[in-house]
């Protein structure tokens, strides 16, 4: 009988697996770990998953992690404050769907909620992201769950200023939020606060993709 290219490619898949649980040589995994983290800081889980299911062996992958580790090329603390960072700068969220993310790269209960607590008082530092903005924010009763609100309707604004209807404005700009974490007090006030403020349209459009 024959075979049709999704079992071709299956196949293939396996045979990949099957020839890389015969390599014995340590250089070859780290350089495959090394390419892995070419293309985005990832989290020991994250590395550690993608080597195991690429059919390297355990061994060989648990050496791979330490090495890589002991160069600093591996820090789960500084990849989840990256991630956090990255997230409230580029694609605002609440505070609770960043836990679920970091949980998701395989970042502990304690580490995740010593991440969030820094971001949380304005500390988190490596790139700015929230730096200084902890304290003054919090006596405003804008804690970073507001803040990160407010940035994510703003990078919206264009999308939201072509909806005609005004009620339907503020639906949209709602239910943008609540995709994102907010709790419902957050995400009333943000669309409040912000429609307030009768913002003008962003220069560049923005697409409702989550």
């Amino acid at each position: 009988m024959p075979r049709t290219p999704g079992q071709d490619h299956r196949e293939s898949l396996r045979e990949r697996r099957e020839r890389r649980a015969l390599i014995d040589d340590p250089a070859v995994v780290l350089n495959a770990a090394a390419r892995f983290l070419e293309v985005r800081s990832r989290s020991v889980d994250e590395l550690r998953r993608h080597l195991t299911q690429a059919g390297y062996r355990p061994d060989l992958v648990d050496a791979a992690v330490a090495r890589l580790t002991e160069l600093r090329m591996l820090d789960d603390a500084t990849f989840a404050r990256m991630w956090v960072e990255s997230r409230d700068r580029a694609r605002p969220r609440s505070e609770a769907a960043l836990r679920r993310e970091l949980t998701l790269k395989g970042i502990g209960r304690e580490l995740a909620a010593e991440v969030l607590d820094e971001r949380r008082g304005g500390h988190l530092g490596a790139t700015g992201a929230l730096e200084g903005g902890g304290s003054d924010a919090d006596e405003a009763g804008e804690g970073p769950d507001m803040l990160a609100a407010k940035r994510l309707l703003a990078k919206r604004g264009s999308a939201l200023a072509r909806i005609p209807d005004a009620r339907t404005r503020r639906h949209r700009a709602y239910a943008l939020l609540a995709r994102n974490g907010f709790d419902p007090e957050v995400c009333r006030e943000a669309t409040n606060r912000y429609f307030a403020a009768a913002p003008e349209p962003a220069a560049e459009p923005a697409a409702w993709d989550d």
